[in-house]
């Protein structure tokens, strides 16, 4: 019976490293889609800027002079800390370059990371008209991140000549072309009126069935509403209970149409009763409201109690 011959390893040479199995880590670094020197260098930067922001803040809260900050910011600046690129997202409709200069203050790029004032800038974001809020951050290590939230707008406000976008709050936005205005926005009109915006959307909202009909709408003497509709009718609003006598209105027109039947004006300002008026000659009979709206005369003046027209 022969015997199988021992197979044995060669010997180790005398110094020679043992291999090292790889680790999970390491494998999962081997996966990802950069270099690890790419990696590396990353997370450097990403420690180095952290290191950096808590020197500032502690500086900052021991009461150190302010060169203290600025030197660690400038040292960081030298080293590869400088902002590079300014992401801005969330825009609708402001200009981009508008948003890089508020946030930069029409500075150069270039400026370190660290040195830039994230509440300073967002403050000055929000002092600008379109802007709602801002989110400002870093990214190490050399990028701003900006996001924006846009104001809505929610009328066209028409004072002395001047037309303004605003929004639900009355904020202005933007001047408005008249060649060019902006489709399905309503019209409100007079001084004040821009302050009146959320009131003017709850008047409205009372009866849902006339807010398409409206045009525009005038503040009149800062205390109450006349409502033009797309038929050419004005509407005189009382300055109490406005939005009960609009429904009214809303259930009388539904109920017998009165909206482009050739009347020019009806006249709620007294909530008991409304007064139709047609166009005609002039007669001798001035508007309750001439000191708000100027005389105006008529060849007819229907006047009944409410719900009998």
């Amino acid at each position: 019976m022969s015997r199988q011959p021992v197979r044995r390893s060669p010997p180790r040479r005398p110094g020679a490293p043992k291999r090292r199995k790889a680790s999970l880590g390491d494998r999962l670094i081997a996966k990802l889609p950069i270099s690890h020197d790419t990696l590396r260098r990353a997370v450097t930067w990403s420690m180095l800027g952290l290191g950096g922001a808590v020197a500032i803040a502690a500086a900052t809260w021991l009461g150190l002079p302010g060169m203290v900050g600025d030197a660690i910011a400038e040292g960081a600046g030298r080293a590869g800390l400088r902002v590079e690129q300014v992401d801005i997202t969330g825009l609708k409709r402001m200009d981009r370059e508008t948003v890089y200069a508020i946030a930069l203050e029409n500075q150069t790029a270039q400026r370190p990371l660290l040195a830039v004032d994230l509440e300073a800038v967002r403050k000055r974001l929000l002092a600008y008209g379109w802007i709602a809020d801002a989110y400002v951050s870093r990214r190490f290590p050399d990028r701003l991140l900006i996001h924006i939230v846009e104001r809505e707008p929610a009328a066209i406000w028409q004072n002395e000549g001047q037309l303004t976008l605003i929004d639900a709050t009355g904020t202005l936005l933007d001047p408005v072309d008249p060649n060019h205005m902006p489709a399905g926005l309503p019209l409100m009109i007079g001084p004040g009126a821009a302050q009146q915006e959320d009131g003017y959307q709850k008047l409205l909202a009372a009866a849902p069935a006339l807010r398409p009909r409206v045009k525009a709408a005038t503040w009149v003497g800062n205390r109450r509403w006349d409502l033009t509709f797309d038929t050419g009718e004005t509407l005189l609003l009382p300055q109490d209970g406005a939005a009960q006598a609009l429904v009214k209105f809303a259930e009388m027109d539904g109920a017998k149409p009165l909206l482009g039947k050739g009347w020019v004006r009806f006249d709620m300002r007294d909530p008991t009763k409304l007064v139709a008026r047609k166009p005609g000659p002039e007669s001798s009979r001035a508007d309750a409201d001439a000191g708000e709206n100027g005389g105006g005369t008529t060849s007819e003046m229907r006047v009944a109690r409410v719900g009998d027209v």
